[in-house]
């Protein structure tokens, strides 16, 4: 595995953006599919809009399986490098992961295409933007193993230092979809004007050739080698894998879960709302894509530092990335107060929706410094083994946080009080993400309300015997 690189020497701030800067590539071409389906279907007509703003928050939750997987893929292939692990063992754990990732993406995605009617409707879907979201599920389902076996692969080339490969392939996937995307949505040249369908066909090709290319180049590569004895350990395999994977694939789904709660709440305002909400939400994730790339990066550095028993470098790691949380987003909150109207128009396709996506835009801003600090906090807690603080993390954000001040704040403000609520969730989790960190050892809070309640929870984690 000439390919690797060695994130335990050096600079910490450089191994970061070693790992960190092709992943905002990366992750900007994934995000840019999402947009590119926002903007083609706006065209296309307003039911479309409408229905991608239903579909949307459902398959983000759906994607955290892959987000889970990719991060126990992390952190046990990071960590068996940090170790020094011989190559045939990451090469069965590679083998383990995408074998794990099929079985249960498959399962998913069958369940998910017999409940969708069911979840579009409680969601406040109806007539036809209700037909138009259920024409989009069939090929987004079959797609649905592709893209995460491809991003359990990538996830074994982060670990190992080497996220262009990872940000390569995302890229490329892109690339692919958003370039059939409008010749089968609005039916150029050969091709039927599919609609809704054809922008869930583009997205099944895009999947399929991005799995095919990266599992012939990690084959080549030496990151496959069936002639590692790929069924030796694999109980122990699944358990190390399930032990991250499980709680970082529902402390993922917690976020977009909590997302439809809040679109349904959206919803009791009209579809214009939903249409202006969704659409400013995928601008959101957009422009936050620096920040997602952080959380991509950190868990490869904390994971490998770790596994050496570099616990200063994990805890520096973090905190730099804290520090640049909060001047980006303090930086994207002051830009939308100027930018936020040009853009709203320019992702929607009509006054009514473009006022909802502003509003948003120039409310929720102000929270996104908060977003980050949790982001790349629960990403380093996955990567040092404790994805169960990541999960009850993101879930008290969630569950006693945003969902019922969005709730309350649409009955007592309106629309506006659902934005408001985004913001006060989002700074306040920042207090507990500091505690979190602090018990399972990634810092060093010495803040007054930090230190006691971090030193017990702490002692109940077991990193006090640990040390």
């Amino acid at each position: 595995m000439s390919a690797e690189k060695d994130l335990t020497k050096g600079s910490v701030a450089a191994a970061l953006f070693w790992v960190s800067a092709p992943m905002t590539l990366g992750i900007l071409g994934t995000l840019a599919v999402g947009l590119a389906d926002s903007l083609f279907l706006a065209r296309f007509g307003k039911n479309e809009l409408a229905a991608i703003g239903f579909v949307y928050p459902v398959i983000v939750a759906l994607m955290s399986l892959s987000i889970g997987l990719s991060a126990g893929t992390n952190t046990v292939i990071s960590n068996a490098i940090g170790r020094g692990d011989d190559t045939a063992s990451r090469c069965r754990l590679t083998l383990h992961a995408i074998g794990l990732a099929v079985v249960l993406s498959l399962l998913v995605s069958g369940l998910f295409y017999l409940l969708a009617p069911a979840v579009f409707t409680a969601m406040g879907a109806k007539d036809a933007v209700l037909k138009s979201a259920l024409s989009y599920v069939p090929y987004w389902c079959l797609s649905f193993p592709f893209v995460v076996a491809v991003m359990v692969l990538s996830a074994v080339f982060r670990a190992a230092g080497n996220s262009a490969v990872a940000a390569t392939t995302m890229v490329l996937q892109a690339v692919l979809n958003i370039g059939i995307n409008p010749l089968l949505i609005f039916g150029m040249g050969p091709f039927p004007e599919l609609g809704m369908t054809g922008a869930g066909l583009a997205t099944l090709i895009a999947r399929v050739a991005s799995f095919l290319g990266l599992f012939f180049f990690a084959w080549k590569t030496g990151f496959i080698d069936f002639a590692c004895a790929p069924g030796l350990k694999l109980w122990a395999s699944v358990k190390g894998l399930a032990r991250v994977s499980v709680p970082a694939s529902l402390s993922n789904a917690i976020n977009p879960v909590g997302m439809a709660l809040v679109t349904a709440a959206v919803a009791t305002i009209g579809d214009a709302a939903v249409a202006g909400f969704g659409a400013a939400g995928r601008v959101q994730s957009f422009v936050l894509v620096p920040l997602l790339a952080l959380s991509s990066g950190i868990g490869p550095v904390v994971g490998q530092n770790w596994g050496a028993g570099e616990k200063d470098r994990a805890a520096n790691a973090l905190r730099l990335c804290f520090i640049v949380s909060v001047a980006f987003g303090l930086s994207l909150a002051v830009l939308f107060l100027f930018l936020a109207d040009p853009i709203a128009k320019f992702v929607t396709n009509s006054e009514e929706p473009a006022e909802f996506a502003a509003s948003y835009l120039r409310i929720v801003s102000w929270g996104f410094l908060g977003y980050g600090i949790l982001i790349t906090a629960t990403a380093a807690m996955n990567a040092r083994d404790r994805a169960q603080w990541s999960m009850w993390l993101s879930a008290a954000r969630i569950t006693l946080l945003y969902t019922p001040l969005a709730w309350i704040g649409v009955t007592l403000a309106g629309y506006n009080g659902i934005l408001v609520g985004s913001v006060v969730a989002n700074l306040a989790v920042i207090w507990a993400a500091l505690i979190a960190c602090h018990a399972v050892g990634l810092l060093r809070v010495q803040w007054w309300g930090i230190v006691a309640p971090s030193d017990w929870l702490r002692s109940k984690s077991g990193v006090v015997k640990a040390a």
